[in-house]
């Protein structure tokens, strides 16, 4: 059986967004007991993350990181159509990932104790984000 359901999230910009409960809440309506549960973002600068849960400083400290890694307004970016923060979220994202796999088991998502699934948006401004989630089972 394979059931699929698309959420969207409106980010008011940069940061993590917690989608855990949404994506619980979807496993466990549906019948399935044990199977696989695929999260995908439909977007070229944002991402998805399976990050700790209890100490919102792991994601603060990833996003100090990453504004290390890849600077907004890097002279050495060409593609900055949308401006200085432009190409470094389409970096981020290759960096990280846009979708995510979990287990299914008995009927639940197979997430460790303080593992939480976070959209994280890349651009500065707000967006609309698209998120199809797919189960397996």
């Amino acid at each position: 059986m394979i059931l699929q359901e698309q959420i969207a999230i409106s980010t008011n910009g940069r940061g993590t967004y917690e989608i855990t409960d949404r994506i619980r809440d979807f496993v466990e309506s549906s019948s399935l007991k044990q199977g696989l549960c695929h999260v995908f973002v439909h977007h070229t600068s944002a991402s998805l993350i399976l990050c700790e849960n209890a100490d919102p400083s792991v994601r603060t400290d990833l996003e100090t990181f990453m504004l290390k890694l890849v600077p907004d307004g890097s002279p050495m970016f060409k593609h900055i159509s949308e401006g200085e923060d432009d190409m470094p979220a389409h970096i981020r994202s290759i960096l990280t990932q846009v979708s995510l796999t979990i287990p299914i088991s008995n009927g639940k998502c197979g997430l460790g104790i303080w593992q939480g699934i976070y959209l994280w948006e890349h651009r500065l401004s707000h967006h609309n984000r698209k998120i199809t989630i797919s189960l397996q089972g």
